[in-house]
């Protein structure tokens, strides 16, 4: 027998199990310690997407547990609509299927492969079929599928299904086990936590063996799920376009334009085929290949209105990024921008920014840039993508930033992509390609929010400037006021009224006198403030009066807190036995509108 023949004996198929079995690389399973984060990410992704669809607002539950032999048990569970029992096998046990593939609209997932691969990586690393519980109605039982992937053939295996007692009413849980570390601990928190900005309206509870954590939701409102729209023009491909008109080929030419792509009317139909040299009544049966070559080159070429981006995208808004970045970094200073709608190739798109100055960041090294694709966080391949590419192509020297790359020092930058099609580099989705036009537009709304920064940092020096000024008279005042009224025999004149003209802020002050301790708080502004009133003391002021909301004594020091709502000119003052010492603080007044004097 010929090499030939011999070769063609072992030759057969390779069924997609089989491919990504062996290239679970490509899917992110690269790592022991990076599966679980992808396992986790797929499994969240899918669950905001089920809640989205249903709009309401999801509550997701994530358990990472440790079991015997380096091994983890992974649940994730959802308040979503839940998974009919006929599709729970093929949705977790079967890769490439799915109901967003043929979609044209903004979606975290849309291949189907992510969380039956997370199935497949599970029974690889352990041997251990998937647990999956799913409820659609509180009128309807849970049913609990056991169930692994027939590498060979990719179809679902189901191992065990029974009806079970479920304490959701509607919802989906999977559980999987496999082997792993938890050394990406941190990072898995960072992913839960930036995938807690940029989708405001889910709480997400995590555990950790036994240690839990809650990333609260900032926005009562469901998201309106995107709608599918018809391809355009400008990103059909010539192969797309021959399956098209070979599923329709009794439909005249301009009939099937207007109904198969979006945008295109009557005229247009008709311009389209009197550039690509046919007859508008043309059957599409009847095109041959030199035919549907000359229309798709038309195609292109007639200019098409762009896709509409109000129905098929989902921007997350930039009051929502402004309360997510405010709630996790409790930053001085945060913007975001919403640019409007682009295209490339036909796919709608929208850039989304922010930048955040100071708060909790740190004052060192380079800005913490978030990217994220479709409200999902994009954590590894950082220097691949284009949207790092951006960011350290703008010249932030402009914008009184150091730069080395990224900008350096207490800067946060946040970069959201929201289209019908991610343009990704490659199946594990973790960095944007370079499409010159996402590029431009994540550089024009980047410079934008870099100009309000600049004007912010330029306020922020000339109101301290000012405050220090303004501190350093008033702290001198009442010592001139006393001495003044000592030369002259007289009282000590109230000076609050001045003091108010210079500051225009919420000023306190402590001071002891012929044994008795002071604190004084008079509120300069033009509105009512609500205070907390913090005095840290060495005296006890067990008499102090008003008596504080709360008082302890720890190491020799004392602490005293009040509360108080003081409106515009008013004064609130408080007195306790002691020599004084220690310092006060205010709460609940920005830090710009605030002036606290040392102690006298």
């Amino acid at each position: 027998m010929g090499i030939a023949e011999d070769l063609a004996k072992q030759q057969r198929s390779i069924s997609v199990a089989e491919f990504f079995e062996k290239n679970k690389h490509l899917l992110g399973f690269d790592s022991p310690t990076r599966g679980i984060i992808t396992t986790i990410k797929e499994a969240v992704d899918n669950a905001l997407d089920a809640c989205e669809e249903a709009e309401v607002l999801p509550d997701i539950y994530v358990s990472i547990r440790k079991g015997g032999q380096g091994a983890y048990r992974v649940a994730v569970e959802d308040n979503g609509p839940g998974i009919v029992p006929e599709n729970v096998p093929n949705v977790f046990g079967k890769l490439l299927y799915g109901s967003r593939f043929h979609q044209i609209r903004q979606s975290r997932g849309q291949q189907g492969i992510g969380i039956s691969a997370a199935v497949l990586y599970a029974q690889l690393t352990t041997g251990t079929p998937a647990v999956v519980t799913s409820r659609t109605s509180a009128k309807v039982p849970a049913h609990r599928f056991s169930l692994m992937i027939r590498t060979e053939t990719n179809e679902p295996q189901v191992l065990a299904h029974e009806e079970v007692v479920w304490d959701r009413t509607h919802g989906t849980r999977i559980e999987l086990e496999f082997t792993s570390s938890l050394a990406a601990r941190k990072r898995l928190l960072e992913y839960l936590k930036y995938t807690s900005v940029v989708n405001p309206h889910a709480r997400i509870r995590v555990e950790i063996d036994g240690e839990a954590e809650t990333f609260e939701r900032v926005s009562a409102e469901a998201i309106r799920p995107p709608q599918s729209i018809k391809p355009h023009p400008h990103g059909t491909e010539l192969g797309t376009l021959k399956r098209m008109a070979a599923a329709d080929p009794d439909r005249p030419l301009v009939e099937f334009l207007v109904d198969s792509f979006s945008k295109v009317g009557q005229k247009t139909a008709v311009a389209i085929a009197e550039a690509a040299g046919l007859a508008p009544e043309t059957r599409m049966g009847t095109l041959g290949a030199a035919e549907l070559k000359a229309l798709h080159t038309a195609m292109q070429e007639v200019h098409v209105p762009p896709p509409p981006t109000s129905v098929c995208l989902s921007p997350i808004g930039e009051e929502l990024i402004a309360r997510g970045l405010e709630k996790e970094f409790q930053l001085d200073f945060v913007k975001a921008r919403t640019r409007p709608a682009a295209v490339f190739s036909g796919h709608p798109f929208v850039v989304e920014a922010a930048i955040g100055y100071g708060g909790r960041l740190e004052a060192e090294g380079s800005a913490q840039l978030m990217r994220f694709a479709n409200r999902v966080p994009l954590i590894y391949q950082q220097g691949a993508c284009a949207i790092t590419g951006a960011v350290a192509g703008v010249n932030w020297k402009n914008y009184n930033l150091s730069q080395s790359g990224l900008p350096t020092g207490p800067v946060l930058i946040l970069v959201h992509v929201a289209s019908t099609n991610v343009p990704f580099t490659s199946e594990s989705k973790d960095a944007v390609a370079s499409i010159p036009e996402i590029e431009r537009e994540v550089t024009l709304v980047l410079q934008e929010l870099g100009r309000e920064l600049k004007a912010w940092i330029a306020r922020r020096e000339r109101n301290k400037q000012r405050q220090d000024r303004a501190r350093a008279v008033c702290a001198v005042m009442p010592a001139i006021a006393e001495k003044v009224a000592e030369i002259v025999d007289k009282p000590v004149p109230d000076i609050s009224a001045l003091e108010g003209r210079i500051m225009r802020k919420v000023v306190a002050r402590k001071r002891a006198h012929d044994g008795r301790v002071v604190i004084e708080v008079r509120n300069h502004t033009d509105q009512v403030v609500d205070l907390t009133i913090y005095d840290l003391s060495p005296d006890a002021g067990e008499d102090a009066v008003p008596a504080p909301s709360f008082a302890s004594g720890t190491d020799g020091e004392y602490t005293r807190v009040w509360n108080c709502s003081l409106p515009a000119g008013e004064r609130w003052q408080a007195a306790y036995a002691g020599t004084g010492g220690g310092f006060v603080d205010l709460k609940g007044v920005d830090d710009r509108k605030k002036v606290v004097l040392p102690f006298v």
